[in-house]
């Protein structure tokens, strides 16, 4: 069916009782056909628990392997630092701080374009070829005897690296309900410690190599074959949507998408909108969520590629640089797991759950401010204990794919979330001067404010987002509770692709 009626009216109608917009394919859901023909069956747990566990074994594998292959290959300057990569590659005079900046400026670059491409193509292959593609640059990397050229390498890995974190995202939204997604997503994202481990136990490997290449250069050729091999086993076993889920039965992959209807944003829409666009940039969310990231990763650098530097500074040895990396991934990868664990169980508990780790983090940094240089242990620990970061920043990942509807504004939204997550991680690299070896007070400074901006934009959200939840519990005639009819409608809305804040039925979950 076509219809005349512009957005604009669609919206109005919506508010304050949501009502169905017209059936224009560029509103409906790629899965709607399956949704609307499937509509009010009843599901049954067990179905659904044994197609959830279907999801898992396939989805979660590869979003775990290609994860950790991007935080080891995007870091392997760190790990290669330590064994001459910085006079095999000539970068004279700061040009490893810039390094840092550089994968950044590709990132960043690349996040329009990136999340455009992610919704008019087929998501699973088009991440599967950038995989393949960041493999073979990294494989190039020890071809690179000066600092243009491996500036220019680092700017490409960053460009088809920018790919995965909002490619991701949408894959947790396509494909778990909203309580689902924390444990989900916390389940690859730990892979940010347990690279953290596994590198430095690779950098301690490559560092009794005598023999052969410099050193240095083991640590991209292995990393980048690895990726390639994840490139092509992304392209062969990761579906594009539950539709077409080869692994799926046919009643299976209904309940797929039954599934995730209720999460009342639909599963994937290609078609760009640009009214979509304009409230994604009206909305505070983004802005705050924007702040957020770009405080979050101001540390980043510390904690990726300065952490073996930093050890050093503490008085420890070459080796020692990279064993004392695997306490930081540990404290990692435990708090990304109960942070999960917690969100789950707890499901309003988000909001909480990074205030708490972003205050450990503060902590932290205050106290690499305010130790003095001979305190090496104190120090160690206060810089173990910034690695809680990765929970603050994963949990607002969750808030992307549970709060915001709409498929563009939700591709928008990640995009500038994860521009300010460029912006922070140019200018932390920036904040490590040469003339301040080996203390580095202005980047631990840096932190501290960094940890503190991301505290108060949490806040801040936290009290947006409550305080639109009692207002639409207010108008609801249902209460905290929405009546069966306006359950129904804010789904059918969420499916039509209406935006979190058109369609009346949604709530965030905090």
């Amino acid at each position: 069916m076509t219809s005349t009626t512009t957005h604009e009216k669609d919206f109005d109608v919506i508010q304050p009782s949501p009502s169905i917009p017209s059936e224009r394919s560029s509103q409906l859901d790629d899965t709607y056909e399956a949704y609307k023909n499937n509509q009010g069956v009843e599901l049954d747990p067990v179905e659904a628990k044994r197609t959830l566990r279907k999801l898992d074994k396939r989805i979660i594998p590869i979003l775990f392997f290609t994860y950790l292959l991007q935080y080891l290959d995007k870091n392997g300057i760190n790990y290669a630092s330590a064994f001459g990569f910085i006079e095999g590659t000539n970068l004279g005079k700061n040009g490893y701080s810039w390094l840092g900046s550089i994968f950044y400026f590709g990132y960043l670059v690349g996040q329009l374009p990136a999340g455009y491409l992610l919704q008019r193509l087929p998501l699973a292959k088009f991440l599967g070829f950038c995989t393949l593609g960041w493999g073979v640059i990294l494989m190039t990397t020890p071809a690179c005897t000066s600092f243009a050229g491996t500036a220019a390498n680092r700017f490409l890995l960053g460009l088809l690296e920018s790919t995965v974190n909002p490619g991701f995202v949408l894959i947790m939204s396509m494909w778990y309900t909203s309580a689902e997604q924390p444990l989900r997503l916390e389940a690859y994202y730990c892979t940010n410690g347990i690279a953290t481990m596994f590198g430095g136990l690779i950098g301690y490997a490559v560092g009794h190599i005598k023999t052969g290449l410099p050193r240095w250069m083991y640590v991209f050729l292995i990393f980048g074959s690895a990726s390639m091999i994840m490139g092509i086993a992304t392209l062969l076993f990761l579906p594009d949507l539950p539709t077409t889920a080869k692994f799926l039965s046919g009643r299976q992959r209904i309940v797929a998408v039954e599934r995730v209807s209720g999460n009342r944003q639909g599963v994937k829409n290609s078609h760009f909108k640009k009214y979509q666009a304009w409230q994604t940039a009206r909305d505070p969310k983004t802005w705050i969520l924007f702040i957020m990231a770009t405080g979050a990763q101001i540390p980043n650098s510390a904690l990726t590629s300065f952490s073996s530097i930093i050890i050093k500074s503490f008085g420890v040895d070459t080796l020692g640089t990279q064993y004392l990396q695997i306490p930081g991934g540990a404290v990692q990868f435990v708090s990304l797991l109960a942070g999960g664990v917690i969100c789950t169980r707890y499901p309003n508990s988000r909001c909480i759950t990074m205030t708490v780790a972003n205050l450990i983090c503060i902590v932290g940094a205050s106290l690499l401010v305010g130790l003095p240089s001979t305190n090496k242990w104190g120090r160690l620990v206060a810089l173990w204990m910034c690695y809680f970061q990765g929970l603050g920043f994963s949990m607002s990942l969750t808030i992307v794919s549970s709060n915001i509807a709409g498929y563009t504004k939700k591709q928008l939204t990640g995009a500038v979330l994860f521009t300010g997550y460029c912006v922070g991680n140019i200018i932390g690299p920036q904040t490590f001067k040469d003339s301040e070896k080996p203390g580095y007070r202005s980047a631990y400074v840096a932190m501290l404010v960094g940890y503190s901006i991301k505290l108060c934009a949490v806040l801040v959200l936290f009290a947006y987002m409550w305080s639109v939840n009692r207002k639409r519990d207010r108008e609801s005639a249902g209460g905290e509770m929405l009546t069966r009819e306006e359950e129904r409608e804010a789904v059918e809305a969420g499916m039509h692709d209406v935006t979190e804040i058109d369609n009346r039925g949604f709530r965030y979950i905090l």
